[in-house]
Protein backbone atom coordinates (compact mmCIF):
# COMPACT_ATOMS: atom_id res chain seq x y z
CA UNK A 1 0.00 0.00 0.00
CA UNK A 2 1.23 3.40 -0.88
CA UNK A 3 2.04 5.90 2.14
CA UNK A 4 0.41 9.55 1.98
CA UNK A 5 2.52 12.23 2.85
CA UNK A 6 2.73 12.80 6.67
CA UNK A 7 0.82 9.78 7.63
CA UNK A 8 1.75 6.68 9.75
CA UNK A 9 1.04 3.94 7.05
CA UNK A 10 3.44 1.04 6.47
CA UNK A 11 4.99 0.78 2.99
CA UNK A 12 3.42 -2.90 2.81
CA UNK A 13 0.12 -4.33 4.09
CA UNK A 14 -0.12 -5.30 7.44
CA UNK A 15 -2.89 -7.81 8.92
CA UNK A 16 -6.18 -5.52 9.51
CA UNK A 17 -6.91 -7.86 12.56
CA UNK A 18 -3.25 -7.97 14.20
CA UNK A 19 -2.15 -5.76 17.15
CA UNK A 20 -4.42 -3.67 19.70
CA UNK A 21 -1.80 -0.01 19.58
CA UNK A 22 -2.07 3.44 18.92
CA UNK A 23 -1.30 2.85 15.37
CA UNK A 24 -2.80 -0.66 15.12
CA UNK A 25 -6.08 -0.12 13.04
CA UNK A 26 -6.75 -3.85 12.15
CA UNK A 27 -10.26 -4.14 13.21
CA UNK A 28 -11.15 -0.24 11.32
CA UNK A 29 -9.32 -1.45 8.40
CA UNK A 30 -12.55 -4.18 7.55
CA UNK A 31 -14.91 -1.02 7.71
CA UNK A 32 -12.23 1.03 5.36
CA UNK A 33 -12.02 -2.04 2.85
CA UNK A 34 -15.53 -2.61 2.46
CA UNK A 35 -16.75 0.63 2.37
CA UNK A 36 -17.35 1.52 -1.59
CA UNK A 37 -16.03 4.98 -1.72
CA UNK A 38 -12.49 6.26 -0.41
CA UNK A 39 -12.84 5.99 3.62
CA UNK A 40 -9.14 6.97 5.85
CA UNK A 41 -8.85 6.90 9.82
CA UNK A 42 -7.20 9.62 11.19
CA UNK A 43 -5.13 10.32 14.34
CA UNK A 44 -5.86 12.78 16.82
CA UNK A 45 -3.30 14.85 15.38
CA UNK A 46 -5.08 14.52 11.87
CA UNK A 47 -2.50 11.96 10.59
CA UNK A 48 -3.53 8.88 8.49
CA UNK A 49 -3.61 5.18 10.28
CA UNK A 50 -5.38 3.87 7.39
CA UNK A 51 -6.92 4.26 4.35
CA UNK A 52 -8.37 1.69 1.67
CA UNK A 53 -7.70 1.36 -1.69
CA UNK A 54 -10.18 4.08 -3.20
CA UNK A 55 -8.18 6.35 -0.91
CA UNK A 56 -5.22 4.98 -2.15
CA UNK A 57 -5.96 5.68 -5.85
CA UNK A 58 -7.02 9.02 -5.24
CA UNK A 59 -4.00 10.07 -3.67
CA UNK A 60 -1.79 8.45 -6.13
CA UNK A 61 -3.49 11.40 -8.46
CA UNK A 62 -3.44 14.36 -6.31
CA UNK A 63 -2.43 14.73 -2.62
CA UNK A 64 -4.01 18.17 -1.76
CA UNK A 65 -7.01 16.85 -0.62
CA UNK A 66 -5.85 14.27 2.12
CA UNK A 67 -3.75 17.36 3.24
CA UNK A 68 -6.80 19.34 3.81
CA UNK A 69 -8.69 16.48 5.39
CA UNK A 70 -5.23 15.88 7.90
CA UNK A 71 -5.87 19.74 8.72
CA UNK A 72 -9.40 19.88 9.29
CA UNK A 73 -9.27 16.58 11.65
CA UNK A 74 -6.16 18.19 13.76
CA UNK A 75 -8.10 21.38 14.78
CA UNK A 76 -11.18 19.03 15.89
CA UNK A 77 -13.30 19.57 12.58
CA UNK A 78 -15.46 16.62 13.05
CA UNK A 79 -16.22 17.67 16.26
CA UNK A 80 -18.06 20.68 14.81
CA UNK A 81 -18.92 19.32 11.84
CA UNK A 82 -20.01 15.98 10.33
CA UNK A 83 -18.96 16.45 6.33
CA UNK A 84 -16.05 17.86 4.92
CA UNK A 85 -16.19 18.00 1.25
CA UNK A 86 -12.56 18.02 -0.38
CA UNK A 87 -11.52 18.82 -4.45
CA UNK A 88 -10.37 15.87 -6.02
CA UNK A 89 -8.64 14.78 -9.38
CA UNK A 90 -11.02 12.25 -10.67
CA UNK A 91 -9.22 10.73 -13.70
CA UNK A 92 -11.39 12.63 -15.83
CA UNK A 93 -11.08 16.10 -14.33
CA UNK A 94 -12.01 18.32 -11.23
CA UNK A 95 -14.22 16.81 -8.54
CA UNK A 96 -15.52 16.67 -4.87
CA UNK A 97 -15.32 14.18 -2.20
CA UNK A 98 -17.67 14.33 0.50
CA UNK A 99 -16.02 13.01 3.59
CA UNK A 100 -18.36 11.93 6.99
CA UNK A 101 -16.88 11.70 10.51
CA UNK A 102 -17.41 9.01 12.49
CA UNK A 103 -15.57 9.78 15.94
CA UNK A 104 -14.17 6.84 17.35
CA UNK A 105 -12.36 5.66 20.57
CA UNK A 106 -8.95 7.44 21.45
CA UNK A 107 -10.02 10.55 19.07
CA UNK A 108 -9.50 8.54 16.47
CA UNK A 109 -11.70 9.84 13.17
CA UNK A 110 -13.02 7.56 10.51
CA UNK A 111 -13.73 9.44 7.55
CA UNK A 112 -15.98 7.51 5.23
CA UNK A 113 -16.35 9.38 1.21
CA UNK A 114 -18.63 9.51 -1.08
CA UNK A 115 -18.30 11.09 -4.66
CA UNK A 116 -20.41 14.15 -4.67
CA UNK A 117 -19.31 15.32 -8.32
CA UNK A 118 -22.03 14.39 -10.31
CA UNK A 119 -24.26 15.84 -7.41
CA UNK A 120 -22.55 19.30 -7.13
CA UNK A 121 -22.22 19.44 -11.03
CA UNK A 122 -26.15 18.62 -11.38
CA UNK A 123 -26.96 21.47 -8.47
CA UNK A 124 -24.53 23.91 -9.97
CA UNK A 125 -26.46 23.30 -13.15
CA UNK A 126 -29.64 23.88 -11.58
CA UNK A 127 -28.56 26.63 -9.89
CA UNK A 128 -27.02 28.12 -13.08
CA UNK A 129 -30.31 27.30 -15.32
CA UNK A 130 -32.39 29.11 -12.38
CA UNK A 131 -30.64 32.33 -13.10
CA UNK A 132 -30.09 31.98 -16.46
CA UNK A 133 -33.79 31.86 -16.63
CA UNK A 134 -34.25 34.87 -14.07
CA UNK A 135 -32.08 36.51 -15.88
CA UNK A 136 -33.57 35.87 -19.68
CA UNK A 137 -36.71 36.90 -18.15
CA UNK A 138 -35.59 40.10 -16.74
CA UNK A 139 -34.30 41.00 -20.32
CA UNK A 140 -36.85 39.57 -21.92
CA UNK A 141 -39.97 41.37 -19.97
CA UNK A 142 -40.22 44.55 -18.27
CA UNK A 143 -42.01 42.07 -15.51
CA UNK A 144 -43.38 38.77 -14.83
CA UNK A 145 -46.63 38.14 -12.81
CA UNK A 146 -48.46 35.56 -11.16
CA UNK A 147 -52.31 35.30 -9.92
CA UNK A 148 -53.86 32.96 -7.64
CA UNK A 149 -57.26 31.78 -7.55
CA UNK A 150 -58.96 35.26 -6.69
CA UNK A 151 -56.82 36.70 -9.53
CA UNK A 152 -55.04 38.63 -7.46
CA UNK A 153 -51.14 39.13 -7.54
CA UNK A 154 -49.22 36.76 -5.73
CA UNK A 155 -45.90 37.20 -7.50
CA UNK A 156 -44.77 40.15 -9.41
CA UNK A 157 -40.84 40.00 -10.94
CA UNK A 158 -38.62 42.43 -8.63
CA UNK A 159 -38.56 45.38 -10.92
CA UNK A 160 -42.61 45.78 -10.72
CA UNK A 161 -44.48 47.43 -13.29
CA UNK A 162 -46.35 50.28 -14.57
CA UNK A 163 -44.65 52.77 -12.08
CA UNK A 164 -45.74 50.96 -8.91
CA UNK A 165 -43.50 48.82 -7.16
CA UNK A 166 -43.54 44.38 -6.59
CA UNK A 167 -44.72 44.94 -3.47
CA UNK A 168 -47.52 47.91 -4.21
CA UNK A 169 -49.10 45.34 -6.79
CA UNK A 170 -49.33 42.08 -5.13
CA UNK A 171 -52.77 41.15 -3.09
CA UNK A 172 -54.24 43.89 -5.92
CA UNK A 173 -56.24 42.36 -8.93
CA UNK A 174 -55.39 43.80 -12.60
CA UNK A 175 -58.57 45.22 -13.16
CA UNK A 176 -58.01 47.83 -10.92
CA UNK A 177 -55.69 49.14 -13.18
CA UNK A 178 -56.64 48.33 -16.71
CA UNK A 179 -58.18 51.16 -18.52
CA UNK A 180 -61.69 51.59 -18.25
CA UNK A 181 -61.99 51.89 -22.51
CA UNK A 182 -60.71 47.87 -22.20
CA UNK A 183 -61.90 46.50 -19.27
CA UNK A 184 -64.56 44.72 -21.24
CA UNK A 185 -61.96 42.70 -23.72
CA UNK A 186 -60.15 39.35 -22.41
CA UNK A 187 -57.39 40.06 -19.99
CA UNK A 188 -54.03 37.76 -20.41
CA UNK A 189 -54.29 38.09 -16.22
CA UNK A 190 -57.78 35.62 -16.57
CA UNK A 191 -57.13 33.36 -19.57
CA UNK A 192 -58.40 30.32 -19.53
CA UNK A 193 -55.87 28.96 -22.39
CA UNK A 194 -52.38 29.72 -23.16
CA UNK A 195 -52.09 32.93 -25.28
CA UNK A 196 -49.18 34.98 -27.22
CA UNK A 197 -48.45 38.61 -28.04
CA UNK A 198 -51.96 39.78 -26.61
CA UNK A 199 -52.44 43.76 -25.86
CA UNK A 200 -53.61 45.27 -22.77
CA UNK A 201 -53.82 48.80 -21.48
CA UNK A 202 -53.42 50.10 -18.12
CA UNK A 203 -53.21 53.14 -16.28
CA UNK A 204 -49.77 53.76 -14.55
CA UNK A 205 -49.17 54.96 -10.90
CA UNK A 206 -48.82 58.69 -12.30
CA UNK A 207 -51.73 58.26 -14.15
CA UNK A 208 -50.26 57.71 -17.40
CA UNK A 209 -51.32 55.14 -19.81
CA UNK A 210 -49.06 52.07 -20.72
CA UNK A 211 -49.39 49.53 -23.30
CA UNK A 212 -48.28 45.93 -22.17
CA UNK A 213 -48.05 42.87 -24.72
CA UNK A 214 -48.35 39.95 -22.63
CA UNK A 215 -48.14 36.09 -23.05
CA UNK A 216 -49.65 34.30 -20.42
CA UNK A 217 -50.47 30.33 -19.50
CA UNK A 218 -53.62 29.22 -16.97
CA UNK A 219 -52.36 27.03 -13.89
CA UNK A 220 -54.51 24.05 -12.94
CA UNK A 221 -54.91 22.29 -9.46
CA UNK A 222 -54.97 18.78 -9.64
CA UNK A 223 -58.45 17.98 -10.50
CA UNK A 224 -57.99 20.57 -13.37
CA UNK A 225 -59.68 23.32 -12.02
CA UNK A 226 -58.40 26.92 -12.93
CA UNK A 227 -56.17 28.48 -10.29
CA UNK A 228 -54.48 31.33 -11.82
CA UNK A 229 -52.09 32.36 -14.58
CA UNK A 230 -48.41 33.08 -14.98
CA UNK A 231 -47.01 35.24 -17.78
CA UNK A 232 -44.80 37.81 -18.68
CA UNK A 233 -45.69 41.44 -20.16
CA UNK A 234 -43.40 43.71 -22.43
CA UNK A 235 -44.00 47.61 -22.57
CA UNK A 236 -44.68 48.34 -25.61
CA UNK A 237 -46.24 51.92 -24.96
CA UNK A 238 -43.63 54.15 -26.68
CA UNK A 239 -43.61 51.75 -29.93
CA UNK A 240 -47.25 51.47 -30.05
CA UNK A 241 -47.82 55.63 -29.56
CA UNK A 242 -45.28 55.90 -32.18
CA UNK A 243 -46.79 53.44 -34.27
CA UNK A 244 -49.78 55.92 -33.72
CA UNK A 245 -48.30 58.70 -34.31
CA UNK A 246 -47.40 57.53 -37.48
CA UNK A 247 -50.45 56.69 -38.91
CA UNK A 248 -52.04 60.08 -37.84
CA UNK A 249 -49.25 61.54 -40.18
CA UNK A 250 -50.02 58.99 -43.05
CA UNK A 251 -53.61 59.22 -42.78
CA UNK A 252 -53.37 63.44 -42.59
CA UNK A 253 -51.25 62.85 -45.61
CA UNK A 254 -53.70 61.17 -47.29
CA UNK A 255 -56.72 63.80 -46.11
CA UNK A 256 -54.21 66.57 -47.25
CA UNK A 257 -53.40 64.08 -50.68
CA UNK A 258 -57.12 64.44 -51.19
CA UNK A 259 -56.98 68.25 -51.44
CA UNK A 260 -53.78 69.10 -53.11
CA UNK A 261 -54.83 66.36 -55.83
CA UNK A 262 -58.19 67.71 -56.63
CA UNK A 263 -56.59 71.50 -56.45
CA UNK A 264 -54.38 69.95 -58.86
CA UNK A 265 -56.40 68.06 -60.99
CA UNK A 266 -60.23 69.62 -60.77
CA UNK A 267 -61.62 72.02 -63.15
CA UNK A 268 -64.02 73.61 -60.76
CA UNK A 269 -62.58 74.63 -57.70
CA UNK A 270 -65.94 74.08 -55.99
CA UNK A 271 -65.30 70.22 -56.07
CA UNK A 272 -61.69 70.74 -54.17
CA UNK A 273 -63.80 73.41 -51.26
CA UNK A 274 -66.69 70.56 -50.97
CA UNK A 275 -63.40 67.87 -50.55
CA UNK A 276 -61.77 69.93 -48.07
CA UNK A 277 -65.20 70.14 -46.29
CA UNK A 278 -65.38 66.53 -46.06
CA UNK A 279 -62.08 66.02 -45.03
CA UNK A 280 -62.29 68.71 -41.72
CA UNK A 281 -65.44 66.57 -40.95
CA UNK A 282 -64.01 62.97 -41.39
CA UNK A 283 -60.51 63.96 -39.97
CA UNK A 284 -61.86 65.81 -36.89
CA UNK A 285 -64.79 63.92 -36.12
CA UNK A 286 -67.00 66.89 -36.52
CA UNK A 287 -70.49 67.19 -36.55
CA UNK A 288 -70.23 69.97 -39.42
CA UNK A 289 -67.48 71.52 -41.33
CA UNK A 290 -67.36 74.90 -43.06
CA UNK A 291 -65.39 77.09 -45.97
CA UNK A 292 -66.14 80.40 -46.22
CA UNK A 293 -65.10 82.86 -48.85
CA UNK A 294 -64.44 86.55 -47.32
CA UNK A 295 -65.79 89.73 -49.42
CA UNK A 296 -64.14 92.63 -47.78
CA UNK A 297 -64.77 92.26 -44.48
CA UNK A 298 -67.77 89.60 -44.56
CA UNK A 299 -67.67 86.05 -45.12
CA UNK A 300 -70.10 84.02 -46.81
CA UNK A 301 -70.52 79.84 -47.10
CA UNK A 302 -68.72 78.83 -50.23
CA UNK A 303 -69.02 75.66 -49.54
CA UNK A 304 -70.56 72.79 -46.87
CA UNK A 305 -74.14 71.74 -46.08
CA UNK A 306 -76.98 73.97 -46.47
CA UNK A 307 -77.72 72.84 -42.57
CA UNK A 308 -77.12 70.04 -39.72
CA UNK A 309 -78.78 69.11 -36.79
CA UNK A 310 -76.02 70.30 -34.82
CA UNK A 311 -75.38 74.01 -36.25
CA UNK A 312 -73.90 76.89 -34.65
CA UNK A 313 -75.82 80.10 -34.32
CA UNK A 314 -75.29 82.66 -36.89
CA UNK A 315 -73.82 85.54 -34.40
CA UNK A 316 -71.67 82.74 -32.78
CA UNK A 317 -69.66 82.40 -36.41
CA UNK A 318 -69.48 85.78 -37.39
CA UNK A 319 -67.63 86.57 -34.23
CA UNK A 320 -65.42 83.82 -33.91
CA UNK A 321 -64.52 84.32 -38.01
CA UNK A 322 -63.70 87.74 -37.13
CA UNK A 323 -61.14 87.43 -34.78
CA UNK A 324 -59.76 84.01 -36.71
CA UNK A 325 -59.02 86.73 -39.68
CA UNK A 326 -56.84 88.07 -37.31
CA UNK A 327 -54.45 85.62 -36.36
CA UNK A 328 -52.37 83.03 -37.95
CA UNK A 329 -53.64 79.60 -35.76
CA UNK A 330 -56.88 78.11 -34.85
CA UNK A 331 -59.29 79.36 -32.92
CA UNK A 332 -61.54 77.80 -30.48
CA UNK A 333 -64.91 79.28 -29.47
CA UNK A 334 -68.12 78.28 -28.73
CA UNK A 335 -70.57 77.48 -25.38
CA UNK A 336 -71.79 74.28 -23.60
CA UNK A 337 -73.36 73.63 -26.32
CA UNK A 338 -71.14 73.35 -29.16
CA UNK A 339 -67.79 73.58 -29.61
CA UNK A 340 -66.43 75.85 -32.68
CA UNK A 341 -62.63 76.15 -34.21
CA UNK A 342 -61.65 78.06 -36.90
CA UNK A 343 -58.94 78.94 -39.17
CA UNK A 344 -58.18 81.82 -41.91
CA UNK A 345 -56.92 81.13 -45.09
CA UNK A 346 -54.74 82.88 -47.15
CA UNK A 347 -54.01 84.00 -50.78
CA UNK A 348 -50.94 85.98 -51.29
CA UNK A 349 -50.61 86.58 -47.80
CA UNK A 350 -53.74 88.13 -47.67
CA UNK A 351 -57.20 86.29 -46.07
CA UNK A 352 -59.42 85.15 -48.39
CA UNK A 353 -61.99 82.93 -46.40
CA UNK A 354 -61.53 80.58 -43.36
CA UNK A 355 -62.29 77.17 -42.10
CA UNK A 356 -64.63 75.87 -39.27
CA UNK A 357 -65.38 72.69 -37.67
CA UNK A 358 -67.98 72.21 -35.37
CA UNK A 359 -69.47 69.69 -32.44
CA UNK A 360 -71.62 69.47 -30.13
CA UNK A 361 -71.42 68.86 -26.51
CA UNK A 362 -69.11 71.68 -26.02
CA UNK A 363 -66.42 68.35 -26.13
CA UNK A 364 -62.85 69.83 -26.53
CA UNK A 365 -60.56 69.79 -29.71
CA UNK A 366 -57.51 67.45 -29.65
CA UNK A 367 -54.22 69.18 -30.81
CA UNK A 368 -54.44 66.46 -33.67
CA UNK A 369 -57.62 68.41 -34.46
CA UNK A 370 -56.34 71.56 -34.59
CA UNK A 371 -53.42 70.62 -36.62
CA UNK A 372 -55.71 69.34 -38.82
CA UNK A 373 -57.50 72.34 -39.18
CA UNK A 374 -54.38 74.60 -40.14
CA UNK A 375 -53.36 71.87 -42.53
CA UNK A 376 -56.34 71.98 -44.34
CA UNK A 377 -56.63 75.77 -43.88
CA UNK A 378 -53.01 76.25 -45.70
CA UNK A 379 -53.85 73.81 -48.69
CA UNK A 380 -57.24 75.41 -49.27
CA UNK A 381 -56.44 79.42 -49.36
CA UNK A 382 -56.20 78.87 -53.69
CA UNK A 383 -58.95 77.07 -54.27
CA UNK A 384 -60.74 79.78 -52.03
CA UNK A 385 -59.50 82.06 -54.63
CA UNK A 386 -59.77 80.02 -57.50
CA UNK A 387 -63.30 79.47 -56.68
CA UNK A 388 -63.51 82.85 -56.19
CA UNK A 389 -62.04 83.86 -59.65
CA UNK A 390 -64.16 81.27 -61.55
CA UNK A 391 -67.10 82.57 -59.79
CA UNK A 392 -66.25 86.07 -61.52
CA UNK A 393 -65.62 84.69 -64.72
CA UNK A 394 -69.02 82.97 -64.61
CA UNK A 395 -70.65 86.24 -63.36
CA UNK A 396 -69.22 88.04 -66.50
CA UNK A 397 -69.85 85.34 -68.89
CA UNK A 398 -73.65 84.51 -67.66
CA UNK A 399 -74.76 88.42 -66.61
CA UNK A 400 -74.88 91.76 -67.86
CA UNK A 401 -72.12 93.61 -67.00
CA UNK A 402 -74.50 96.89 -66.24
CA UNK A 403 -77.06 95.96 -64.79
CA UNK A 404 -76.53 92.55 -62.79
CA UNK A 405 -79.53 90.80 -65.08
CA UNK A 406 -78.89 87.79 -67.14
CA UNK A 407 -77.34 87.93 -70.57
CA UNK A 408 -78.93 87.52 -73.91
CA UNK A 409 -76.87 84.21 -74.52
CA UNK A 410 -77.59 82.84 -70.95
CA UNK A 411 -80.94 83.86 -71.10
CA UNK A 412 -81.89 81.60 -73.70
CA UNK A 413 -79.91 79.05 -72.42
CA UNK A 414 -82.16 78.86 -69.18
CA UNK A 415 -84.86 79.79 -71.21
CA UNK A 416 -85.02 76.80 -73.41
CA UNK A 417 -84.10 74.90 -70.21
CA UNK A 418 -87.48 75.89 -68.91
CA UNK A 419 -89.14 75.38 -71.72
CA UNK A 420 -88.11 71.83 -71.88
CA UNK A 421 -89.09 71.04 -68.45
CA UNK A 422 -92.18 72.30 -68.20
CA UNK A 423 -94.70 69.48 -69.51
CA UNK A 424 -97.98 71.13 -68.34
CA UNK A 425 -99.36 74.27 -66.73
CA UNK A 426 -98.70 77.82 -67.99
CA UNK A 427 -96.20 80.79 -67.60
CA UNK A 428 -95.60 83.87 -69.13
CA UNK A 429 -92.83 86.32 -71.01
CA UNK A 430 -92.61 89.86 -69.98
CA UNK A 431 -90.96 91.87 -72.98
CA UNK A 432 -90.57 95.34 -72.82
CA UNK A 433 -88.09 98.23 -73.62
CA UNK A 434 -87.98 101.96 -72.09
CA UNK A 435 -90.09 104.78 -73.23
CA UNK A 436 -88.04 108.21 -73.83
CA UNK A 437 -84.69 106.98 -73.11
CA UNK A 438 -83.08 108.11 -75.88
CA UNK A 439 -83.54 111.56 -74.69
CA UNK A 440 -82.00 110.29 -71.33
CA UNK A 441 -79.02 109.53 -73.41
CA UNK A 442 -79.29 112.46 -75.46
CA UNK A 443 -79.73 115.13 -73.27
CA UNK A 444 -78.15 113.96 -69.94
CA UNK A 445 -75.51 111.89 -71.39
CA UNK A 446 -74.82 107.98 -71.45
CA UNK A 447 -73.88 108.17 -67.70
CA UNK A 448 -77.28 109.22 -67.34
CA UNK A 449 -78.65 106.31 -69.16
CA UNK A 450 -76.07 103.67 -67.33
CA UNK A 451 -77.64 104.99 -64.00
CA UNK A 452 -81.59 104.17 -65.87
CA UNK A 453 -80.54 100.79 -67.09
CA UNK A 454 -79.13 99.59 -63.37
CA UNK A 455 -82.57 100.45 -62.04
CA UNK A 456 -84.28 98.88 -63.96
CA UNK A 457 -82.32 96.11 -62.80
CA UNK A 458 -82.80 96.81 -59.29
CA UNK A 459 -86.66 97.05 -60.13
CA UNK A 460 -86.63 93.56 -61.98
CA UNK A 461 -84.55 91.94 -58.57
CA UNK A 462 -87.63 93.08 -56.33
CA UNK A 463 -90.21 92.03 -58.92
CA UNK A 464 -88.59 88.66 -59.70
CA UNK A 465 -89.48 85.93 -57.33
CA UNK A 466 -86.48 82.72 -56.76
CA UNK A 467 -88.34 80.47 -59.88
CA UNK A 468 -88.20 83.34 -62.37
CA UNK A 469 -85.77 84.61 -65.00
CA UNK A 470 -84.44 88.64 -65.29
CA UNK A 471 -82.50 89.48 -68.24
CA UNK A 472 -81.13 92.07 -70.77
CA UNK A 473 -81.14 91.38 -73.90
CA UNK A 474 -79.35 94.03 -75.46
CA UNK A 475 -79.66 98.50 -75.37
CA UNK A 476 -82.75 99.28 -73.41
CA UNK A 477 -84.87 95.46 -74.06
CA UNK A 478 -85.48 93.40 -70.97
CA UNK A 479 -87.55 90.37 -70.79
CA UNK A 480 -89.08 88.44 -67.37
CA UNK A 481 -89.93 85.04 -67.66
CA UNK A 482 -92.66 84.38 -64.83
CA UNK A 483 -92.92 80.80 -63.92
CA UNK A 484 -96.25 78.82 -63.00
CA UNK A 485 -98.54 81.89 -63.89
CA UNK A 486 -101.76 82.17 -66.01
CA UNK A 487 -102.64 84.74 -68.68
CA UNK A 488 -104.51 86.90 -65.80
CA UNK A 489 -101.65 86.64 -63.29
CA UNK A 490 -99.19 87.22 -66.30
CA UNK A 491 -101.09 90.54 -67.19
CA UNK A 492 -100.99 91.33 -63.44
CA UNK A 493 -97.56 91.10 -62.87
CA UNK A 494 -97.45 93.51 -66.16
CA UNK A 495 -99.95 96.20 -64.30
CA UNK A 496 -97.33 96.02 -61.69
CA UNK A 497 -94.07 96.64 -63.56
CA UNK A 498 -96.32 99.65 -65.56
CA UNK A 499 -96.50 101.17 -61.84
CA UNK A 500 -93.30 100.70 -60.47
CA UNK A 501 -91.13 101.82 -63.54
CA UNK A 502 -93.56 105.05 -63.71
CA UNK A 503 -92.98 105.50 -60.02
CA UNK A 504 -89.05 104.89 -59.81
CA UNK A 505 -87.93 106.00 -63.26
CA UNK A 506 -89.90 109.02 -63.95
CA UNK A 507 -87.42 110.83 -61.64
CA UNK A 508 -84.47 109.99 -63.88
CA UNK A 509 -86.37 111.32 -66.96
CA UNK A 510 -84.53 113.55 -69.43
CA UNK A 511 -87.27 115.76 -68.79
CA UNK A 512 -91.14 116.34 -67.85
CA UNK A 513 -92.91 116.07 -71.48
CA UNK A 514 -90.59 112.74 -72.19
CA UNK A 515 -91.00 110.51 -68.68
CA UNK A 516 -89.54 107.43 -68.34
CA UNK A 517 -91.45 104.59 -68.47
CA UNK A 518 -92.25 100.85 -70.01
CA UNK A 519 -94.33 99.22 -72.90
CA UNK A 520 -94.70 95.44 -72.62
CA UNK A 521 -95.62 92.53 -74.55
CA UNK A 522 -96.97 89.68 -72.45
CA UNK A 523 -96.49 86.41 -74.65
CA UNK A 524 -98.31 83.68 -72.46
CA UNK A 525 -96.68 80.34 -72.41
CA UNK A 526 -98.61 76.67 -72.61
CA UNK A 527 -96.78 74.15 -71.24
CA UNK A 528 -96.14 70.60 -73.25
CA UNK A 529 -95.92 72.47 -76.68
CA UNK A 530 -93.17 72.45 -78.72
CA UNK A 531 -92.53 76.63 -79.08
CA UNK A 532 -89.18 77.79 -78.77
CA UNK A 533 -87.32 80.06 -76.65
CA UNK A 534 -87.06 82.45 -79.83
CA UNK A 535 -90.38 82.07 -80.55
CA UNK A 536 -91.62 83.37 -77.71
CA UNK A 537 -88.87 85.86 -77.54
CA UNK A 538 -90.28 86.81 -80.71
CA UNK A 539 -93.97 87.09 -79.71
CA UNK A 540 -93.46 89.24 -76.89
CA UNK A 541 -91.71 91.41 -79.08
CA UNK A 542 -94.81 91.70 -81.22
CA UNK A 543 -97.10 92.06 -78.10
CA UNK A 544 -94.63 94.95 -77.30
CA UNK A 545 -94.91 96.91 -80.54
CA UNK A 546 -98.92 96.22 -80.19
CA UNK A 547 -98.70 98.20 -76.50
CA UNK A 548 -96.81 101.21 -78.06
CA UNK A 549 -99.18 101.67 -80.53
CA UNK A 550 -101.41 102.00 -77.97
CA UNK A 551 -99.36 104.93 -76.36
CA UNK A 552 -96.41 104.94 -74.15
CA UNK A 553 -96.79 102.92 -70.85
CA UNK A 554 -98.68 100.40 -72.13
CA UNK A 555 -98.93 96.32 -71.90
CA UNK A 556 -100.41 94.54 -74.68
CA UNK A 557 -101.26 90.45 -74.87
CA UNK A 558 -98.59 88.54 -77.68
CA UNK A 559 -100.12 87.09 -80.68
CA UNK A 560 -100.53 83.07 -80.01
CA UNK A 561 -97.88 80.75 -80.47
CA UNK A 562 -98.24 79.85 -84.62
CA UNK A 563 -100.00 76.54 -84.81
CA UNK A 564 -97.08 74.36 -86.09
CA UNK A 565 -95.72 75.24 -82.37
CA UNK A 566 -98.53 74.02 -80.31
Amino acid sequence: MTSFPGSDLPATPHDPTAGTGENQVGPVQAVLDGWPGPALCLGPDGRILAANAAAEILAQRHDGWSADLMRWASTGGPAAEATRSVPVETGHGPGVVEFTAALLPGGKVLCLGRDATLERRLRHALTESRQRYKDLVDISSDFAWEVGPDGRFVFVSAAGAIGYSAEQLIGRHPSEFVLSDFADQPLPFETDVPIERTEVWMRGREGDAFCLISSAVPLRGAEGYWVGARGACRDITEARVKGMELAQVRLREKYLGYIVSSTRDDVDPSKTLEIAVGVATNATGAAGARLYARTGDVFLPAAGPPATLVEPAKDQVAALLEQAALQPTPLVGGDDQISLLACRTLFRHEVNGAVMVWQADGRPWSEEDVSMVQAIADQVGVAVAQARYQERLKTLSERDGLTGLYNRRTFMELLEQRLEKQTGGSSALLYFDLDNFKAVNDKLGHGAGDDVLRAVGDLLRRLARVADLAGRLGGDEFVLWIDRVDEAQAMAVADRLLREAAEFLRPLSASEDKPLGVSIGVAPYRGGTVETAQSLIDRGDQGMYAAKRMGKGHRALAPAAPAAEM
